[in-house]
């Protein structure tokens, strides 16, 4: 019996030290901030503890850096040990910093990318950050040309073509290293192009696969168990078209959810009907990924989002035009997808699904949240895909009443679809949607989502564009105003489980900066109005804010450093939100809609605003 005991003890003191060991290394990587959104999970979140409630209003101004760049800063940088890396907007620089030297410059990375290929990125000029991994840093440069940077010397150890600028593709997305294996995406959906996402090897950066976002199974890399959970998302919807007659993905209202058609493969084609004399389909179809990708280790999975439909003339592409506008699960070695779920099928307003997908755990169940522009958040099983809430961010969202949980298909509200020569007003939310790609932050600790909003409607007109391999291929013409309750942003605590807000508070413009969660109940994001904030996670009380220099269109982030916590955000406007200020643009219409929207944000901006990292310490 006294053998027996001691043997419990031996095993619970290792079984001890064995945990304390697993939790000491999981907050020493909490020093650093290694991936774009700081895990592979995509949270957003931090277990450093120092800057608190009780320490939050000595928050100071610690360090700044100029990057020299005057267009739109979003992402973050990178902390790895005792060097920060900082990106740029183009040209797309990097620079290493030295934390134990005052920030000392270690090494800088300029790339020679041709100014051309300014003419053809949409919404701004930006980079959403780097990558690490196999002590190599991954710049995605706007060109197209992936890049692998010895994180030591800053010397290129292989590089890739991914995109080829002279057909209208392009990138913005920061690329992200999950195992063996570097994830980079695709721009131009505003220039007819079928994008994709694809997987190199970090070693030497051979692709290991792509998988297109539409097309036949094989490009899409759809093999036969592809949504065995939820098969009614592979179906093919029937249309009631402009004629009165019914066929297979017809212009415009869908029908009942027992006019569905089950065909065996390829929806990737079928869904994308040619009108007669229209001549383009799924071959130019957009789908673009330019968004955050995340990763389960576990299944082995990688979540992300497609975008827009090319053209946004959605009359051009009678269907349901999947798979873009759609979260696909993958596997992380094949490529091969386990699910697909297309959140707006035959896309009528620009509502890109290429938002982060952040993956959290409730007891037992393993979930997926993502909120996406078209105004409504979903909660599904992120093993199978299937959809376990649908809610509304914001009741001003009006182009659909409700998304049935049954189908997963939204209900679409007729007086806001769009169509060719033909204006459609008050549609809510605007293009730029509910929210756009700055990412939403989750706590572990609270079981709260924390979620930057945009709240502007728009009037919308589809006119009549011809594709031209290179050409901007937009087939729109749109405005942007405040919606209903007459401000233009708004900042939330969602529950991902009840499909609702816990709190909420206004903002007078969209708030376009990615939000940072802590342990220690704060939640931080900075404003196009140039204040960076901190709030309590529990109930939204604003407890410290700072005025920087720019606007903010960057996502806080957060490390520590000889044992003191900072906090760290980009400024420097630009974006979709800042695009026409940086540019000078008047009319209306001008910077997608988005000109006569935030012309008063000259009063906060010098045009164009500079690009800066700000960090602060207590």
């Amino acid at each position: 019996m006294s053998n027996s005991n001691g043997l419990s003890r031996l095993i619970c003191l290792v079984s001890i030290l064995a945990n304390s060991h697993a939790q000491g290394a999981a907050h020493s990587l909490d020093r650093e901030w290694a991936s774009p959104r700081k895990d592979n999970f995509n949270q957003g979140y931090s277990r450093l503890e120092q800057i608190n409630a009780s320490t939050v209003d000595k928050l100071k101004l610690a360090w700044t850096f100029s990057t020299g760049i005057t267009r739109g800063h979003e992402g973050s940088p990178l902390v790895v040990g005792d060097i920060l890396y900082v990106h740029t907007a183009f040209p797309n620089n990097v620079y290493a910093l030295d934390l134990n030297h005052n920030q000392k410059i270690l090494w800088s990375y300029f790339p020679k990318q041709s100014d051309d290929v300014q003419a053809i990125l949409c919404c701004d000029n930006v980079s959403r950050g780097l990558a690490y991994g196999d002590g190599k840093i991954f710049l995605q440069q706007n060109n197209g040309m992936l890049v692998a940077l010895d994180s030591h010397t800053g010397q290129k150890v292989w590089d890739k073509q991914v995109n080829d600028p002279r057909t209208g593709a392009t990138n913005t997305n920061a690329p992200y290293v999950f195992k063996d294996k570097v994830l980079t995406g695709c721009s131009g959906g505003e220039f007819g192009v079928r994008c994709f996402l694809a997987a190199y090897a970090i070693k030497d950066g051979h692709e290991v696969w792509k998988a297109y976002s539409m097309g036949p199974d094989e490009d899409v890399r759809i093999g036969p168990d592809f949504n065995q959970a939820n098969p009614h998302y592979s179906a093919l919807s029937v249309y009631e078209d402009v004629n009165g007659g019914n066929k297979e993905g017809g212009a415009f209202k869908a029908l009942s959810k027992d006019r569905l058609v089950f065909p065996e493969k390829d929806l990737g084609v079928r869904t994308w009907l040619k009108p007669q004399a229209a001549g383009n389909g799924w071959e130019h179809g957009g789908g673009p990924v330019w968004g955050w990708f995340s990763y389960d280790p576990a299944l082995n999975l990688v979540y992300y989002g497609t975008g827009n439909p090319s053209v946004w003339n959605p009359d051009v592409r009678p269907g349901d035009n999947k798979w873009a506008m759609t979260l696909f699960a993958r596997d992380l070695d094949t490529g091969m997808a386990k699910w697909g779920y297309q959140l707006t099928p035959h896309d009528e307003w620009d509502y890109d699904s290429v938002n982060e997908v952040i993956l959290w755990d409730h007891g037992k169940q393993k979930l997926a949240t993502h909120f996406d522009r078209n105004g409504f958040a979903y909660t599904l099983d992120r093993r199978d895909g299937t959809l376990l809430v649908a809610a509304k961010m914001h009741p001003f969202v009006n182009w659909a009443t409700h998304v049935d949980l049954a189908t997963g298909v939204p209900q679409k509200d007729p007086r806001y679809s769009t169509h060719e020569d033909q204006e459609t007003t008050n549609i809510c939310p605007a293009a730029l949607g509910t929210k756009d790609e700055q990412p939403a932050a989750y706590s572990p600790k609270t079981g709260l989502f924390y979620v930057p909003l945009n709240h502007l409607c728009m009037r919308y007109e589809a006119v009549e564009a011809k594709y031209v391999a290179g050409q901007p291929w937009a087939g729109a013409s749109l405005t942007m105003f405040p919606g209903p309750d007459g401000v233009m942003g708004g900042f939330m605590a969602w529950d991902g489980l009840k499909g609702q807000a816990k709190w909420y508070i206004r903002e007078p413009y969209p708030v376009w900066g990615g939000a940072l969660a802590t342990a220690s109940n704060l939640v931080f994001y900075g404003t196009l109005d140039r204040w960076f904030k901190a709030l309590d996670a529990r109930n939204g009380k604003l407890l410290w804010q700072f005025q920087v220099g720019s606007g903010v269109v960057g996502n806080a982030m957060t490390y520590a450093h000889h044992g003191k916590q900072y906090i760290g955000v980009y400024s420097g406007i630009g974006g979709w939100a800042g695009i026409a200020l940086n540019q000078g643009l008047t009319q209306e219409s001008d910077g997608a809609g988005t000109a006569g929207a935030f012309r008063d944000l000259a009063k906060y901006n010098a045009a164009p605003g500079g690009g800066a990292l700000n960090v602060f310490g207590l």
